[in-house]
């Protein structure tokens, strides 16, 4: 899933064009459902992220692409979405909370941090 998310899966599959970096390219708008995936897919691996031995690279490369991509495409001033003005800033702000929460949480699981504080930020019954 995450594979799918950071468009590093098969890309006639339409949940990739769907998927959390697929939405952006073309811009299809910021879908609420990718978000969660992405932190249920974290938190099902905060075990394996947080215990001290080897991540699966794979499943870094797809947490690190979700995040490089989404702030370098939609939320960095020059990339393609603001700089040809097809996200509208309140979009580019929930976008970049939701990198950040992201990219927080996987920080903190990789720092061997309490699971509680890797997702203290992230509230999956409010809409972002």
């Amino acid at each position: 899933m995450l594979r799918r998310h950071a468009f590093q899966a098969d890309p006639a599959d339409p949940r990739v064009a769907r998927g959390f970096l697929g939405s952006l390219r073309p811009y299809g708008g910021l879908i609420e459902e990718n978000f969660h995936e992405v932190m249920e897919a974290l938190i099902a691996l905060a075990p394996e992220l947080s215990d001290g031995r080897r991540v699966d690279r794979e499943v870094m490369s797809a947490l690190w692409g979700i995040c490089h991509f989404a702030r370098s495409w939609g939320v960095h001033p020059e990339g393609m979405l603001r700089r040809n003005e097809l996200i509208a800033p309140h979009d580019v702000e929930r976008l970049e909370e939701w990198v950040e929460t992201i990219s927080y949480a996987v920080t903190s699981l990789l720092d061997g941090g309490p699971v509680e504080e890797a997702f203290a930020d992230y509230h999956p019954h409010e809409a972002s």
